[in-house]
């Protein structure tokens, strides 16, 4: 069971705001950023983990198995069957993120469509025959300016020399060979696993298991990627927004509000609005700020509809561990 909120600590969040700058960072190095031990930050540390507080994965490139669709979707649900829905959906391998909205939809998530499969039964059959769904409505992501690992920053309270910032990167059709997948794959659950166990389970040695990774890395053909729920940093909102944008302007809007820190994600999509963008900030005071004061000054922006992400149960392909028991009891 995830403990509450309030009894972490400003150490606990310190802690795993360090983490989801770099996943992968030492317990010696987010020691001395954090002015403490060693010893504080593992046991520390390990027990946020063990609580379902923070999930590590290393991910590979969304295009390293050749190019795909992207759609983000939105679903309205039968009454009392939301979390239900979002459960059945989030075991879908090609789903790579789930969350339970307010508004005027009840879930929201993104599907990754290999562009051979076939999408008529990929967005249509497969999402109606999840009991309780009920209708739909899919845009195609056609650029992501922003996918933002940094909001957690200002928690840390410096700088951190380890942070990591992903490359700008296109990954052809193999790029990645089959030492390379197999690598991916015994980080890909466990993304803080040491080379010296990574070369163990593949009968490689620690330092090819080093190399390959950190090369992968540094190319942007994979990511470090740190899942915590936002409130557990002291975050209050967690908000997607549809921006209905003028065409001429849709790339200067998308610019200019990927410089806020608190915008996570942004991407142009071909629906009824022209951007989407999550956006995560303190408090609802800071939510009135973005809204009223940073969305209002950009020139462009012409309307904009928005839902609170309530509960988020997958990301990166991957559950996130503080929804799992929710997870478990809707599908039993």
């Amino acid at each position: 069971m995830m403990p509450p909120m309030e009894d972490l600590d400003e150490l606990d969040r310190k802690i795993l705001a360090a983490l989801q700058l770099n996943g992968r960072a030492s317990w010696t190095d987010i020691a001395q950023l954090l002015s403490i031990s060693t010893t504080t930050v593992a046991r520390r540390a390990q027990h946020l983990f063990g609580a379902g507080l923070a999930r590590v994965a290393v991910l590979p490139h969304l295009e390293h198995d050749g190019p795909v669709h992207v759609f983000i979707v939105r679903l309205t649900c039968a009454p009392g069957s939301q979390l239900k829905v979002a459960a059945l959906l989030a075991t879908n391998p090609d789903i790579r993120y789930v969350t339970i909205v307010t508004g005027g939809y009840d879930i929201v998530f993104e599907l990754v469509a290999p562009k051979h499969r076939d999408l008529y039964s990929m967005l249509v059959e497969f999402v109606h025959t999840v009991p309780g769904a009920q209708q739909s409505n899919a845009d195609l992501v056609l650029h992501t300016y922003k996918r933002s690992y940094d909001w957690s920053e200002p928690v840390v309270g410096e700088p951190a020399p380890f942070a990591l910032h992903p490359p700008a990167h296109t990954c052809e059709r193999g790029h990645l060979d089959d030492v390379d997948r197999d690598v991916l794959a015994a980080v890909r659950d466990d993304g803080r696993a040491s080379f010296h166990s990574i070369g163990r389970r593949m009968g490689i040695s620690e330092s090819t298991a080093r190399r390959r990774l950190e090369a992968m890395l540094e190319r942007g053909c994979a990511t470090v990627a740190t899942f915590i729920p936002a409130a557990a940093l002291g975050y209050e909102a967690e908000i997607l927004l549809w921006l209905s944008v003028e065409p001429s302007m849709q790339d200067r809007v998308a610019e200019r509000l990927s410089e806020e820190r608190g915008v996570r994600m942004i991407a142009s999509l071909l629906g009824q609005a022209s951007l989407i963008c999550e956006v995560i900030v303190p408090t609802t005071a800071d939510l009135h700020h973005f809204t009223s004061r940073t969305l209002a000054s950009v020139p462009g922006i012409q309307s904009w509809t928005a839902g609170v992400q309530v509960l988020t149960v997958k990301r990166g392909f991957l559950m996130v561990p503080w929804a799992e028991e929710r997870i478990a009891a809707a599908l039993v």
